[in-house]
């Protein structure tokens, strides 16, 4: 029952973002008023469990763990793995007591700020991809439903014209090949989806500037700009940091920042780095601010709001993004239907006039 309480309180720590980045900043907080670390979690600890009454509730269950793991002598950073999500863990593997405050503050922020540009990603994907897909189900429905009995009254001596032959071509495709369209389809849905993280090079950096992968783009950079600015002003040195995250990455973003990471190590600024590698990442204007500040004193700060405009910035471009394909996908189905309508008009009129 225990183990089965631990793996509980595990799944609900993982998954509930807003409370867990809450405590985060709670426990950021008591440190900040010279509580100890084990003190801070045992307010904490006590806090969630109602002063003991409720011992199983899962934030208290893992307050006491993370207690239980420092007293065997653990780094905090060892005590929160497997808790945390990774990239949350990579953030605190930097926050030793006397910059743990720092690291959890910027974990939280980290976190928020790529919860911003996920929901972003998500407003600008969701829609456009409804209405594809009402779009193909008006095509199979017409072209299974609405275009064979028209035809079937109309016999086989009639020489269709105009939109009318288009539909009925439309349709002979559809009946013959709809399933093959539909496999296509979500092959091509798949592929696409796998090259997000597991394609780079020059030609996935000219890939990168239409959508999807403009989008996964922006998604991708904003975190990582954000998570290297905490990582910097919690005292990790640039290489160090890049080669942490790297690490980290999947394959799309270790690709590139080991090439910043082999001209970083040379000598070049981050800016600078970033450029040569060819990759346009993040994208221009933040190479050419990265270029300007890395070599000037508080680079940590300057970074730090570097991310931060990023973040406004891509959240805008998000916005931006999803109007417009909202918009192209208004037309294709408006398109759609306005052809349906009039071809189905014509072939109302030829089959008429052939009657007559």
């Amino acid at each position: 029952m225990d183990r089965l309480n631990k793996w509980y309180a595990r799944f609900i720590f993982r998954f509930n973002t807003e409370k867990r980045i809450a405590l985060l900043r709670k426990l950021a907080s008591l440190l900040r008023n010279d509580f100890t670390l084990m003190n801070a979690l045992g307010r904490l600890e006590m806090i969630e469990s109602n002063n003991g009454k409720n011992p199983n509730e899962p934030f208290a269950i893992v307050m006491r763990e993370w207690q239980k793991n420092l007293e065997r002598g653990m780094s905090f950073s060892d005590t929160t793995r497997g808790w945390l999500p990774d990239e949350e863990t990579l953030l605190v593997t930097s926050g030793n007591i006397s910059n743990l405050v720092i690291a959890l503050e910027n974990t939280a922020r980290v976190v928020e700020g790529e919860g911003k540009i996920r929901r972003a990603v998500r407003n600008a994907i969701a829609y456009p991809s409804f209405l594809l897909v009402l779009t193909f189900g008006i095509v199979v429905m017409v072209g299974l439903y609405l275009v064979p009995p028209l035809v079937e009254v109309a016999g086989s001596n009639i020489i269709w014209r105009g939109a009318a032959r288009g539909l009925i071509g439309m349709s002979d495709f559809t009946i013959k090949y709809w399933y093959m369209f539909a496999i296509g389809f979500l092959c091509l849905v798949f592929v696409i989806w796998l090259s997000l993280d597991r394609w780079a090079g020059r030609l996935r950096a000219t890939f990168d500037k239409i959508p999807p992968w403009s989008i996964y783009k922006i998604h991708i950079s904003v975190g990582w700009l954000m998570s290297l600015s905490s990582m910097i002003s919690a005292g990790i040195t640039m290489p160090d940091a890049i080669r942490m995250l790297a690490d980290n990455a999947n394959y799309y973003l270790r690709s590139i920042l080991e090439d910043t990471l082999h001209y970083v190590a040379n000598g070049d600024n981050l800016g600078v780095a970033l450029s040569k590698t060819g990759s346009d990442f993040p994208n221009k204007e933040i190479i050419g601010d990265l270029m300007i500040y890395a070599d000037m004193t508080d680079f940590d700060k300057n970074i730090s709001a570097i991310a931060n405009d990023y973040l406004d910035e891509s959240v805008r471009k998000m916005e931006s993004i999803s109007n417009m394909l909202n918009g192209i996908g208004i037309m294709l189905v408006s398109a759609i239907i306005a052809w349906v309508v009039l071809g189905t008009f014509q072939m109302q009129d030829q089959i008429t006039a052939a009657l007559t």
